[in-house]
């Protein structure tokens, strides 16, 4: 898989004592092969189920729900960093293992089918809070896609009690990435 060929050469950085590694899908760093995401939509839509939207969070996970869109005709939503005062629009405090911030929900509405896709999930702090709010909206969360999946998936899914689905799972360790 082409996800496992860029993570061989992938470098690892540490902020703030979390080790993060630099790869195409998560950082767009030093760029996305249509190949690379094209593998990564292909694994998703094979799994997922009917839905009204797909729905991403801002930034990374803007291009697997752009190309899943696409391949699929299902219209996307992101999940946004600014807030733009639009009716019904819901705010969501967010902690990362690296950074704290709010997010911003409009064009979601109760009783909606949505998927939601990202480029990767280490706490699932994103996830976390973003499925608590979906479930105070009454949105029916039908899926959960991940790329890469960066930390312990099972208490994430005990947590927000729904299974995530990644195309591959790592553990970071020094300078080296462990496929799992």
């Amino acid at each position: 898989m082409k996800i496992v060929d860029w993570l061989e050469k992938a470098p690892i950085i540490n902020k703030n004592g979390y080790k993060y590694v630099v790869h195409p899908i998560t950082d767009g760093i030093p760029y996305i092969e249509p190949s690379l995401l094209e593998e990564i939509v292909d694994e998703i839509a094979k799994k997922m189920p009917k839905c009204d939207k797909i729905v991403t969070v801002e930034a990374m996970g803007i291009p697997i729900a752009t190309a899943l869109s696409l391949k699929t005709g299902i219209p996307f939503n992101i999940i946004r960093k600014r807030k733009y005062g639009l009716e019904g629009e819901v705010e969501v405090k967010q902690k990362t293992g690296y950074s704290e911030s709010n997010l911003y929900i409009n064009g979601i509405k109760k009783d909606d089918e949505i998927i939601i896709v990202d480029d990767v999930v280490s706490t699932g702090g994103t996830l976390k809070a973003i499925i608590n709010a979906f479930k105070k909206m009454g949105v029916n969360v039908k899926g959960v896609f991940i790329a890469m999946g960066k930390g312990n998936r099972k208490a994430i899914e005990e947590e927000i009690g729904i299974k995530l689905y990644t195309i591959i799972d790592i553990m970071v360790k020094e300078n080296e990435v462990k496929i799992l």
